[in-house]
This record gives C-alpha cells, sequence and structure tokens, in this order.
C-alpha cells in the first residue's frame, strides 16, 4: 500500500516538476517475452511470461538544469517494473536514485548508484547485460557487486579516451564489520576499441575485506563486434573465489542483429565450474522497438549448480541438485519509450 501511494504522489507531481524544469524527461523500457525453462531436473520444465529478457523493464525520471559557472544540476530516479504481473520492484527507485552536480571536473553523484565494476562489465558484455548467457550472473549474494546504497561516486571527463571512476558506499552499521564498499574503474575507448578495468573491497566480516574484480575489453569493427571479460570475487576466508569467463561476438544486417557468447564460471571449493553457451537474435521494427529470440543451456559438472541470468530474469537448479544443466529459450518484444 506503501508503495502505491508513493508512486501516486511522484506521478501526481509530475506536470508541477515538468513546468518547473523544462529538461526533465521522463523515459523507460517494457520488454515481455514467452518462455521455455528447463531448471535441468526431471519434471522441471515450464512455459511461463518474463519480464525484461533483453533490458529490465522500467520507467524512471532525469534532468539538468544550468547553474551557471559552468555548472549543471542533475538527477536521475529510476524503477523496474514486472510486466507479467505489473508489480514494481520493491525498492520504488531500486534501479538507481542519485542526485549530483556536473562540470569541467567531472560528475559527482550521490544515493544509490551503480559501482565502478558495473560499468565496465556493462561495456565488455556483446549481450549488453541482456538476454540469457550474460554476465549479470556475475552479480548478487556471494558474487560482484552491481549497485551501491548510501554513496557517494566520481566520474571524470574523459580525456584523450581514458576515464576514471570511483565510489563508496557506506554501510552504516553501528557495531560489527562496516559493510562498506570502496570502489575504483578505468576504461579507454578510442575508435572502434575498448579496455576497463575494476577494483572493489568489501567489509563484510571482521576476518578481513571481500575482493571484487574485473577486465574487459572490446572491438567493433563496422557491422561486427567482440567483446569479452574475467571477474572474480574473493570472498574473505579459504576457498571462497569465484571467477567468470566470458567472450562473445555480434554481427548486423540491415535491420537484424546475430549474438554469440560463451562463458564459464567456477568456484574454488569443491571444483565446481560451468560452462554456457548462448545465441540470441533481435530484428529492429525502429528505433524504439525489436522483437527478439534468444536460447541458452548451461553444462555443470558434477559438484556445480550455477544457473543463467537475463537482464530481468534467472534461472538456477534446485537447491542439492548438482550437475543440473539449466536451459531456457524465449521469444520477446521489447519498447523504448
Amino acid at each position: 500500500m506503501q508503495f502505491k501511494l508513493l508512486a501516486a504522489a511522484v506521478i501526481a507531481s509530475l506536470p508541477l516538476v515538468a513546468s518547473a524544469q523544462s529538461s526533465v524527461t521522463i523515459y523507460g523500457i517494457v520488454d515481455a517475452s514467452v518462455a521455455r525453462e528447463d531448471n535441468g531436473t526431471p519434471g522441471g520444465t515450464r512455459t511461463l511470461v518474463n519480464s525484461g529478457d533483453q533490458s529490465t523493464s522500467r520507467f524512471g525520471f532525469k534532468g539538468v538544469e544550468d547553474i551557471g559557472s559552468g555548472l549543471k544540476a542533475i538527477f536521475n530516479l529510476e524503477g523496474g517494473i514486472n510486466v507479467s504481473t505489473g508489480m514494481g520492484d520493491s525498492a520504488l527507485f531500486g534501479r538507481r536514485a542519485v542526485v549530483g552536480l556536473q562540470g569541467s571536473f567531472g560528475t559527482v553523484t550521490v544515493g544509490r548508484e551503480y559501482t565502478p565494476i558495473a560499468e565496465v562489465a556493462k561495456n565488455s558484455d556483446i549481450f549488453g547485460q541482456g538476454f540469457y548467457g550474460t554476465n549479470l550472473v556475475a552479480f548478487g549474494t556471494d558474487r560482484l557487486t552491481r549497485r551501491i546504497s548510501n554513496s557517494v561516486n566520481y566520474s571524470s571527463v574523459p580525456m584523450n579516451g581514458l576515464r576514471f571512476g570511483a565510489g563508496y558506499g557506506n554501510g552504516e552499521t553501528l557495531v560489527g564489520p562496516s559493510l562498506d564498499l570502496m570502489g575504483i574503474a578505468v576504461d579507454y575507448t578510442v575508435g572502434g576499441l575498448y579496455l576497463g578495468a575494476g577494483y572493489h573491497t568489501v567489509e563484510r566480516l571482521a576476518i578481513g575485506d571481500d575482493k571484487e574484480m574485473i577486465v574487459g575489453a572490446g572491438y567493433k569493427m563496422g557491422n561486427f563486434a567482440i567483446k569479452g571479460n574475467w571477474m572474480a570475487a574473493d570472498l574473505a576466508g579459504p576457498n571462497n573465489k569465484y571467477e567468470q569467463l566470458g567472450v562473445g561476438v555480434s554481427l548486423a544486417a540491415g535491420a537484424s542483429t546475430f549474438f554469440a557468447n560463451a562463458s564459464e564460471q567456477k568456484l574454488d571449493v569443491g571444483g565446481a565450474k560451468g560452462r554456457t553457451l548462448a545465441l540470441a537474435y533481435s530484428y529492429a521494427f525502429s528505433k524504439r522497438t525489436n522483437v527478439y529470440a534468444s536460447y541458452a543451456r548451461l553444462s555443470n559438472n558434477a559438484t556445480a549448480r550455477f544457473g543463467i541470468a537475463s537482464a530481468g530474469s534467472g534461472l538456477v537448479p534446485p537447491a542439492a541438485a548438482f550437475g543440473a544443466d539449466p536451459s531456457n529459450l524465449s521469444i520477446g518484444v521489447r519498447h523504448f519509450f
């Protein structure tokens, strides 16, 4: 009920906001698909409607105001939507909620923001962090961190293609481990070449800090592109390291784009390993609307129970189903507004 009241209040205030700031933009994505998924166990196959397989369905508000002396005030509020049910995320603007200043020095934001590693991960994923088989599977509990709340963040102005970013998330705890996250990232873009790297530390336990890292690259030549990255989450304690390695290619031909991606996940403990092969196709009716089809299958070894993820959904074998091989076939439509 509180979510509904808050959403109604925000929508009701839009005419007032728009009249006060002409640069306010309302935007969003609506993405839905029909999927056939198999969790890799007997009787584990079902057909369902998913929301956000290529892009997470969302709505948002962003704006900028020129406040003089080369300085601009900016804000962005963005929330997720589940198209299959009509429900919103548990946090109204859980995807991004920031306000900040922008100038010749770069951009500073405060609030809930993407981590420095997240930007590198997106730029080095051939799927653009959409479709089953994306590197989003590397983020989450006991994995890498994609967003940070209570944060202060900085992104530099690109200089000859080189850009630097940093973020600090305050865990705001009174006792015990601070839960603070500190991260940096650097990337370089020139022509069709992209190179990026990032590093986080998270004080999750009293015995030491978790370490998260990424190295990513990409190259685009005409209608062909290749991208790949290596990500790792080295949790405090022995034998807790998680790694993900992926590489993919795409080829555009008129309104059609073909994608292929291969990736591997592994854990130090137990020698768990899983390999994923994913294929996708997109056809653009316009700049704002496209249809797509995708297929992904993950093969786990006998000690692994890894899953696959798309932009807005995930599929993991049931607890104790080690060695199960999940797969997903999706056909969907996506529209930007």
